[in-house]
């Protein structure tokens, strides 16, 4: 009985999925993965900046989502453009997704401390089914390219930012045989500030929303605490039909290194059948040595 519990999950799962296929995936960490979903944010921390994040959602169940993401933006000589790409791989079960895309921001100051930046994201998204009953003629392999634009609006200090943005505009629709696929377009907002709770220790609550035509909307609330410089933890609560609850621990190794590992844990009907899902991010930002870059204001988000 309990396996055919687990069965029925999972069909309910892969039912979900593909009424809402191609969708970009949703992290924990997304604090420090925000150019994935917000164009506007490329070149925003004021170095050369590279993320890798894995995301092993729902361990344990069979065919579970499986993600995998790089990205990279910079500032260029002249800092009001940046320029960023990021690559994004979701597996589910028999179905996969790719995301390739690139990002161009530009910004212009508002008030001393706050600027405010504009960005366009383009590229493809790749869709993928493999046949899973080679003798079922309505079973064939599907896999295309379709291309897809973005735009996204960033407002930020030192202190606080704000974000809203749509990283896939267009509603694109694969159709094979029976099989329909479709991506939806999304619209997401974010926010967040930091602020001292004492010398060594800094305080940053943080939220995300996102909304998708024909979709549940999903809200991420996150609080964050920083240490010395060091060290992030924090915890974070999803709300939507799919709610769970997690926590995140980053570790700044080096100067350019940063770590960080991410546990959630579904509050629904999944809880009992799952170890929960596992996050790692590595971010590696060389800090120039130029005179010019040692009066820069420390980056937060």
């Amino acid at each position: 009985m309990k396996a055919l519990h687990t069965y029925a999950l999972l069909f309910a799962l892969f039912v979900t999925t593909i009424s809402s296929a191609q969708q970009l995936p949703q992290f924990t960490q997304y604090m420090f993965n925000t150019i994935s979903v917000n164009p506007a944010y490329a070149g925003s921390r004021e170095t050369m900046s590279l993320t890798a994040l894995h995301r092993n959602q729902w361990a344990g169940l069979d065919g579970n989502p499986v993600t995998s993401t790089f990205s990279f933006h910079t500032p260029l000589k002249n800092e009001r453009i940046g320029l960023g790409l990021s690559y994004i791989t979701d597996q589910l079960g028999f179905e996969s997704t790719n995301f390739v895309y690139g990002d161009f921001s530009y910004s212009i100051p508002v008030s001393w401390e706050a600027k405010l930046s504009f960005g366009l994201k383009a590229g493809y998204t790749n869709y993928n089914k493999d046949d899973i009953d080679p003798n079922d003629p309505a079973e064939t392999n599907v896999s295309e390219w379709k291309p897809n634009f973005g735009a996204g609006i960033y407002l930020s200090t030192n202190r606080w930012y704000a974000g809203i943005s749509s990283p896939r505009i267009l509603q694109t629709t694969t159709e094979e045989a029976e099989f329909e696929a479709l991506e939806r377009n999304s619209y997401y907002a974010l926010a967040g500030l930091v602020f001292d709770l004492s010398l060594d220790i800094k305080f940053r609550p943080s939220v995300i929303t996102k909304f998708t035509n024909g979709a549940p909307a999903t809200y991420d609330l996150t609080s964050g605490f920083l240490f010395y410089e060091k060290f992030w933890a924090g915890v974070s609560y999803r709300f939507n039909d799919a709610s769970n609850f997690g926590a995140y621990m980053d570790y700044q190794i080096s100067k350019d290194i940063r770590v960080g590992y991410a546990y959630d844990l579904p509050t629904g009907d999944l809880r009992p059948y799952t170890g929960g899902t596992h996050e790692v991010i590595l971010i590696f930002e060389p800090r120039l040595t130029k005179k010019t870059d040692l009066y820069k204001s420390p980056r937060y988000f």
